[in-house]
């Protein structure tokens, strides 16, 4: 296929990726003299930080998601492609898509996050659901409410007791929010629901290389966060590193093993491909290293933002958090639209407004500034902050009556199991 060339007189702007980094970028272009192409492998934009309540049955995709077509449609200079970028033609200034259509660009803004990371063990992708999509989350809702339906029917003492272990590797904010969820599913949600098991009975157990979870928060709320997890039911093993992970559970460096049907991976994410494909120095995890600017090193025309992009600030990277991605979008965009030369840019600078993540029913960690918040009221600021940053008042509408409804009735609506196609029937799984 042939290069769609951009309007006379107009730069053209190609933003890959329609995430917070990627969005935010565009909506700050949107009375700016350029015409913009945003490409995304997906139709929506997805608020990532409430990803983990479609995968435990507290909340459907479609009040975490939006259609990018949707949330740009008034930007009259804005046009939105479905698709997945191959390749970057540095020296032509071209992004090839999959499809081999070939697409000019006069400023490009790299915001494609990120993807699970099994640390060179892909093998384990197929028992160890990462999440990071909504296929993802579906997928983990799935095997999470499979197993008690399984254990459920099963007869054999020992099979019950794998069906009903639970194991989340990695004790960062998904880790911690996978295993309190699940500890909470169990303990509160199927209580009462079945005849033969007792779901209450579930064990979760959250593995950690690290010597206490949060790593990224102060001692004082990583215990916290500890104690709360206690508080739910849920095992604690740190300073434990995976060996392996197979259909029966996960065996430990030590030699420990840790039966269970249900593995869950939160241990670690790296950027997607495109990042590795474009010939610039990256880190570890697979991000482009930027400067002060968030531009490509001799690429004045070209950005990285968001989980793709190292950015040291204070002589560290920055974290993959949704507000750095935010704040990067809109730095970008604001430098296109002034069409600032290099040398004219004041550099990025992070402005942290606080850290936070749920546990359960009222409990929660939050560090804003110099005050640390836990339990109850770290709870309702998490609540409070994340219904403002929600995509759409129908969203936030919906999901506020949906918590509500949850945190008064102790049930959960969205707990459908559904076939992938090609896969046997549920109730023969069942009896496996």
């Amino acid at each position: 296929m042939g290069s769609e060339q951009a309007a006379a007189g107009r730069p053209r702007v190609v933003i890959v990726g329609g995430g917070f980094g990627g969005l935010w970028c565009a909506r700050r272009l949107a009375t700016a003299a350029v015409d913009i192409v945003l490409i995304d492998r997906t139709n929506h934009h997805l608020f990532q930080p409430l990803l983990y309540q479609v995968a435990m049955a507290g909340l459907s995709p479609a009040e975490i998601a939006a259609p990018i077509r949707s949330l740009l449609r008034s930007q009259r200079n804005t046009r939105v492609l479905l698709g997945e970028v191959a390749s970057v033609d540095l020296a032509r200034r071209q992004v090839a898509l999959d499809d081999g259509a070939l697409l000019d660009y006069d400023w490009l803004v790299l915001a494609a996050g990120a993807k699970t990371s099994y640390f060179g063990h892909d093998a384990w992708e197929n028992v160890a659901a990462g999440l990071k999509t909504v296929e993802d989350a579906l997928e983990i809702r799935r095997r999470v409410l499979l197993a008690f339906e399984r254990a459920e029917r099963a007869t054999d003492v020992a099979q019950v007791e794998q069906l009903l272990t639970f194991v989340v590797v990695g004790g960062g904010p998904t880790g911690v929010e996978l295993a309190g969820a699940i500890a909470e599913l169990a303990h509160t949600v199927l209580a009462n629901e079945f005849r033969h098991i007792d779901p209450e009975r579930a064990k979760v157990v959250l593995v950690d290389g690290g010597d206490r979870i949060l790593g990224g928060f102060p001692a004082t709320l990583s215990q916290s966060a500890a104690e709360q997890l206690g508080e739910l039911g849920v095992h604690l093993r740190l300073q434990a590193r995976v060996e392996d992970i197979d259909a029966q559970g996960v065996t430990l460096a030590d030699g420990q093993r840790i039966a269970a049907s249900t593995v869950l991976w939160a241990a670690g994410v790296r950027a997607t491909r495109l990042s590795e494909s474009l010939g610039v120095p990256t880190d570890r995890a697979g991000r482009v290293v930027v400067g002060h600017d968030c531009a490509l090193p001799g690429q004045p025309h070209m950005f990285a933002i968001g989980d793709m992009a190292n950015l040291v600030q204070d002589g560290q990277p920055l974290p993959g958090l949704c507000p750095v991605a935010m704040q990067q979008g809109t730095y970008v965009g604001d430098v296109i639209a002034r069409r600032l030369p290099k040398e004219r840019r004041a550099p990025f600078h992070y402005i942290d407004r606080g850290t936070m993540a749920t546990i359960g029913r009222s409990r929660a960690i939050a560090w804003i500034g110099d005050t640390e918040l836990h339990g109850y009221p770290a709870w309702v600021a998490w609540l409070v902050i994340h219904l403002m940053q929600l995509i759409g008042f129908r969203n936030r509408f919906v999901v506020l009556v949906t918590w509500a409804w949850s945190y008064f009735s102790y049930k959960r609506g969205a707990r459908l199991i559904t076939e992938r196609k090609g896969e046997k029937s549920l109730v023969r799984a069942a009896k496996a």
